[in-house]
């Protein structure tokens, strides 16, 4: 090539042309932002429950990978801590963890009651009002709202106030309308 005919400069005349057309390139894959999820745009860590009577819990995202074992209960509450295309990481309240399959999982918040013993299902949201029951921990509660220290919950058919901190699928605090 000679500079005197001048081809360098109608070469990168044209590649600039050429390059202002097409545009930056496209990422390869969303980048997460710190507490939101790169798919749903959702906070991470959340949250939720298992959908299904059987969800596999795979060693990574996608059907190519091992299954480490399932979880057998449908309501369990499950935090998601990471999403990958239609793949969510989860953890339980015994800190297992594993990827699951976001058709497996729900919206719906339930609870794990934990404790060394029954914990106290109240008429109302204070230690004052009336005993509806005892709950045993292991026992899943759907959660209908929560006050920050207090939760309104359905157990079995039995609706009733457990002190948030006997729950397992909640932040401490935190408060659902």
């Amino acid at each position: 090539m000679s500079l005197m005919n001048g081809v360098p400069t109608r070469f990168a005349l044209a590649l600039a042309v050429a390059l202002s057309l097409v545009g930056p390139p496209a990422p390869l894959r969303a980048q997460a932002v710190d507490g939101v999820g790169p798919v749903t745009s959702l906070p991470l860590p959340r949250y939720v429950s298992i959908r299904a009577r059987e969800a596999n819990v795979r060693r990574g995202p996608g059907l190519d990978h091992r299954i480490d074992w399932e979880y057998r209960r449908r309501g369990l509450p499950v935090e998601v801590t990471a999403e990958y295309g239609q793949w969510r990481r989860v953890r339980d309240a015994d800190g297992a963890g594993g990827w699951v399959h976001h058709s497996l999982l729900s919206g719906i918040r339930t609870g794990l009651v934990r404790g060394e013993g029954p914990v106290r299902l109240q008429a109302g949201a204070s230690d004052r009002t009336a005993l509806r029951a005892m709950v045993e921990p292991g026992v899943v509660a759907r959660i209908e709202s929560c006050d920050g220290m207090w939760c309104d919950v359905s157990v079995d058919g039995l609706d009733g106030w457990v002190a948030q901190s006997a729950l397992w699928g909640l932040d401490p605090g935190e408060i659902l309308d």
